[in-house]
Parts: structure tokens; C-alpha cells; sequence
């Protein structure tokens, strides 16, 4: 594991204040326990600093995993979250959408958010990171606004409002479609 260079760090940062806003200085910050930022191959892991020293005695090629997966950085030099890193997205995010319960299967499947399906959201801008909730409160994936609250609101019942960039159902498709991608 190595630390991320400036251009990884940047790009990392940037998606994650997508979603998190200035909440981003309370993932590394978390008072008790400092955490960082690591790169293996080419995933990127949140993981406290501590436990990283101790796993510094390991080679590199020895160590599969460690901490939480933020995401991965793709063959183009893109970065991409993965729904892993959802309990922390959902614990920080700035901007929150709930879907009905008609929806969430719907939703967990791979589905955008269609406004028949929202039961509410936060006040939100076009084009902003929101974590999509069930109306249970439990946080079931992340996506992008398609449209700001106020567009909503004259919205037709099928218009897409949240695209979806991932969710829980992900687990179970990857595995079926290939069970080596889902490590």
C-alpha cells in the first residue's frame, strides 16, 4: 500500500465532496483516531493510520485488502466509488433523497429514481451527490440529481430525479454475473 499522489488525492476529494460536501475534513479528522487514504493495485482504501503502520510489515504483494474500499481507479485514470464506502458516504452526506417503499426494489435492482418513487429529499441542486435512503432510514446506495428540488416539484410522476451511480442490489449482480469481481 502506498499513499495517493497529489493527482489521486485530488480526484479522490473531489468525488467525495461530490456527495459529503465540507463534511470531507470529518473523515480524516475524526478526532480520537487518525485515518488516511491508501492505494493497493489500483483500489483506493479509507483506513486508520495505525492499523497501516502495522500492516507496513507485510509485503505489498501479501496484502489483499485493507480497511474500508473507497473505490477504484479505472483504465482511464477515472475514479469510482464503490458502494463499500456507503455507511461513510450516508453518515456525511450533505444531500439525501428517500425512496417510497414501491421503489427501493426497484431501485436496488439498478434502476434511477423516478419521481413517483421519492418519498422526500433535502433541499438539492441539479447535478449534486445524494445517498438514497428507504423511508426505514437505512442508507441503500448513491447517486446524481438529474434535477434540482425545485425542478422536481413540476416534474412529471416519470421523470428520472436521481441516476443511479450505485446501490446494495450491486453485491448480487456482480456475483452473478462474475464471482471473481465481487472480492
Amino acid at each position: 500500500m502506498r499513499p495517493l499522489t497529489e493527482e489521486e488525492t485530488r480526484q479522490v476529494f473531489e468525488k467525495l465532496a461530490k456527495y459529503v460536501g465540507s463534511n470531507l475534513k470529518q473523515l480524516i479528522d475524526t478526532g480520537s483516531e487518525a485515518w488516511c487514504f491508501r492505494l493497493q493495485k489500483d483500489r483506493v482504501y479509507y483506513v486508520r493510520e495505525n492499523v497501516m503502520r502495522h500492516a507496513t510489515t507485510y509485503a505489498r504483494s501479501k496484502v489483499a485488502a485493507l480497511g474500508v474500499c473507497v473505490g477504484k481507479f479505472t483504465h482511464h485514470s477515472n475514479f469510482h466509488l464503490h458502494i463499500t464506502f456507503l455507511p461513510y458516504l450516508a453518515k456525511y452526506a450533505k444531500y439525501k433523497v428517500w425512496v417510497k417503499p414501491s421503489s427501493e426494489m426497484s431501485y436496488m435492482y439498478g434502476n434511477h429514481v423516478l419521481k413517483a418513487g421519492v418519498g422526500r429529499f433535502t433541499d438539492t441542486p441539479q447535478g449534486q451527490g445524494v445517498v438514497v435512503y428507504s423511508m426505514g432510514d437505512i442508507p441503500i446506495g448513491f447517486g446524481i440529481t438529474a434535477r434540482s428540488t425545485h425542478d422536481t416539484r413540476k416534474a412529471n410522476p416519470m421523470d428520472i430525479i436521481v441516476l443511479n451511480q450505485a446501490d446494495v442490489g450491486q453485491y448480487l449482480r456482480d456475483e452473478d454475473s462474475n464471482p471473481a469481481s465481487a472480492l
